[in-house]
């Protein structure tokens, strides 16, 4: 059960490039990761009041920027330059460049499964994002790269706080400082190059009402609200399996939304990615039932 509760908010998440897209077009990314996340922050802060501790605010602020000011932004420059099944199918790569990083940085050593199916993920993308086969614009392959990267930077900051501050208070604080940095790169980018801003208040819609909303309520506050509550429920692994939806919702909503269209060998290879990211967990729940003791009568 926890499982299909934890496909909820990946399937929000696998919708934003399609739904920014069809609905908040041509919309500055800056403007609309601040949109994204202070009003969801200030949501949450609302519904359950919580202070970061005097010595705990220089690490809530770096981990505001990296996870929401930074990463915020190039998931937007994604959405407005990449075609939704591309950026979804992306950005299950991240096992692949954290197995990377904690070996360069942490010298952890990836057991042979995950060195295995990251080799194969990486020959799938190759394949996939071949430059003679498909035409994707280099700055939002780019900031898929530093997505991807604020991921990982991101995560490690939040699990080594973990066990001192609660995580409501991490995650409504980073959505309140991340986009509040947001707002005021907005603001300067708005006096130094107002077109685009004033192009999205004058022609605002109903549409862009819709996608708002979606972003903001479903997307943001409900997604994350339910992530770091699962993550309280169940394991990482358990919890990643529910991530497949994430792709999915991508590839389809890409598809309804803004006709989008590959060809058989090309979905392959993204289903092939997919199933690849899941593999080393499929492995080691494999190896857990395993080692569990048999049940007796």
């Amino acid at each position: 059960m926890n499982i299909l509760l934890a496909m909820i908010p990946a399937f929000f998440w696998g919708t934003t490039y399609a739904v920014t897209q069809f609905t908040l077009p041509d919309w500055p990314p800056l403007l609309l990761g601040a949109l994204r996340a202070l009003p969801a922050g200030l949501i949450l802060l609302i519904l359950k009041p919580t202070v970061p501790a005097k010595q705990d605010w220089p690490i809530m602020g770096a981990i505001g920027l990296i996870n929401i000011g930074v990463f915020f932004s190039l998931i937007f420059v994604m959405a407005l330059t990449l075609p939704s099944a591309i950026s979804g199918v992306g950005m299950i790569s991240v096992p692949v460049f954290a197995m990377l990083y904690h070996w360069v940085v942490s010298k952890v050593k990836p057991k042979k499964i995950q060195a295995l199916s990251g080799a194969i993920l990486i020959l799938l993308s190759w394949l996939l994002f071949d430059p003679s086969a498909i035409s994707l614009n280099p700055m939002g392959l780019a900031a898929m790269f530093g997505a991807i990267m604020c991921i990982i930077v991101g995560s490690t900051l939040v699990k080594g706080i973990g066990k001192r501050i609660h995580w409501w208070s991490v995650l409504t604080w980073q959505l309140i400082i991340g986009g509040g940095l947001l707002t005021v790169a907005a603001a300067v980018q708005m006096l130094i190059t107002p077109e685009p801003y004033w192009q999205a208040f004058e022609q605002f819609s109903q549409t862009n009402m819709l996608g708002l909303v979606w972003i903001i309520v479903l997307n943001t506050a409900l997604g994350y609200g339910m992530y770091v509550w699962l993550l309280q429920k169940m394991s990482v692994v358990d919890f990643t399996f529910g991530g497949i939806a994430n792709p999915i919702a991508g590839i389809v909503s890409g598809l309804v939304l803004m006709g989008e269209s590959f060809s058989f060998y090309q979905y392959s290879l993204m289903f092939g990615m997919i199933f690849m990211s899941l593999l080393p967990n499929f492995f080691t729940l494999y190896k857990q039932r395993q080692n569990s003791p048999a049940d007796t009568p």
